[in-house]
């Protein structure tokens, strides 16, 4: 059977592809070796999908190139698909730093994603397991289909339980093109021994800035068994790297807060003061690891000066991360450099094109990945379609 385009991997990306090419008049087929379409946006947002950002812009994104993501996101924006999601009759919701949510089930993004499929005449396979790639007489050869164009939305290999693997990047790496080095990214840190006092309070979560590399985000941390989790510490993951230490700012304003329970209890040790604050058990814990030895009244200046600013910068070195069982995303992938940034397609290999999670383009957390997949796709999928 010969098509228009064959697009592998029926995520947020593939099915958003197969679904803008269809309904432009292109003849589409859609593979995916799994039994059910979308299976990442079925689990995301705790089954609610974070399905996009009102804050997106090109910086809430890492890539070896900064500016690659702008055509894209600027061609189609988060209203675009608010458009979409609002005339499929979904009720959504905004939770935290405008982070939209379905009020229902991701189950509905899913639906309504196969609806725009059908409606372009979309034909899909489900459950394929032979998918090799081959290029001859300007066609591409896949699963006894053939096209003159391929788009690659399998992703990275983050979540393997949900089926993920780096099927895009052998594919890249048949036809020769870079690769920027994946990793695991929104991902928890794991802490060696030196910090395991954090691991008594695993379960405590906390008001944080956390830091890496320069960068930093205001959200919650989470201590864990293992190390650190919570929506502070994954955005910062993306930025880290092994070696990096990691630094929490726990209690703004914590020479003050210090100063205030001098005064106000003299007679209470360093935990009690820090209690005012923080969860006891956290107050515990830092209170250990900051040593302040004396009274609160008998603490000179200079002493709640350190203890300061360990409370507001406390460095940690994480020795590793959760890996790709944990990661939310991949970073990393298809260098951008062998892309067009309007269309996807490689430069050296023309008819095949690369989208979503697969390419070094990696957002924040709270809804910019699937943006990127969404507006990836509908770029590759005008383009196959001649638009």
């Amino acid at each position: 059977m010969t098509y228009d385009v064959i697009i592998l991997g029926a995520g947020g990306a593939g099915l958003m592809a197969a679904a803008t090419a269809g309904q432009a008049g292109a003849r589409v087929l859609l593979l995916d070796h799994a039994e059910k379409a979308g299976k990442k946006i079925l689990i995301s947002g705790g089954g609610r999908c974070n399905f996009t950002n009102l804050g997106i812009e090109p910086g809430c994104y890492l890539s070896e190139n900064p500016h690659f993501a702008k055509s894209a996101l600027s061609r189609y924006t988060q209203w675009d698909f608010i458009e979409m999601v609002d005339r499929h009759g979904i009720a959504w919701h905004e939770k935290t730093l405008g982070q939209l949510f379905c009020d229902g089930s991701a189950r509905q993004i899913v639906a309504m994603l196969e609806t725009e499929c059908a409606k372009g005449g979309v034909e899909t396979r489900l459950g394929v397991s032979g998918t090799a790639v081959r290029h001859r007489d300007k066609h591409f050869e896949v699963a006894g289909a053939r096209a003159p164009r391929l788009i690659v939305a399998t992703g990275g290999p983050s979540i393997p339980k949900m089926g993920a693997t780096g099927r895009a990047y052998e594919i890249a790496g048949q036809f020769g093109l870079e690769m920027v080095e994946p990793r695991p990214a929104l991902v928890p840190f794991t802490l060696p021994e030196r910090d395991r006092l954090f691991t008594t309070i695993a379960g405590v979560a906390v008001p944080s800035v956390a830091t890496a590399n320069g960068v930093s985000f205001e959200e919650a941390t989470l201590f864990t068994h293992r190390g650190l989790s919570g929506p502070a510490i994954l955005q910062v993951s993306s930025y880290w790297r092994p070696g990096d230490a990691v630094r929490l700012n726990l209690l703004p304003g914590a020479l003050g807060h210090l100063k205030a329970a001098r005064a106000k209890t003299p007679r209470a040790g360093l935990k009690a003061a820090l209690s005012e604050h923080l969860p006891a058990r956290l107050a515990e814990a830092l209170a250990e690891r900051v040593g302040l030895a004396t009274e609160m009244g008998n603490a000179p200046d200079r002493e709640l000066e350190r203890a300061a600013g360990l409370l507001e910068a406390l460095e940690v070195w994480p020795d590793g991360t959760e890996g790709y069982a944990k990661a939310e995303v991949t970073a990393g992938g298809v260098s951008t450099a062998e892309l067009s940034s309007k269309t996807m397609e490689a430069k050296k290999v023309p008819g095949l094109y690369f989208v979503g999670e697969a390419v070094d383009v990696t957002g924040w957390l709270g809804g910019y990945n699937f943006q990127w997949a969404w507006a990836s796709g509908v770029a590759a999928g005008q383009a196959v379609a001649g638009l």
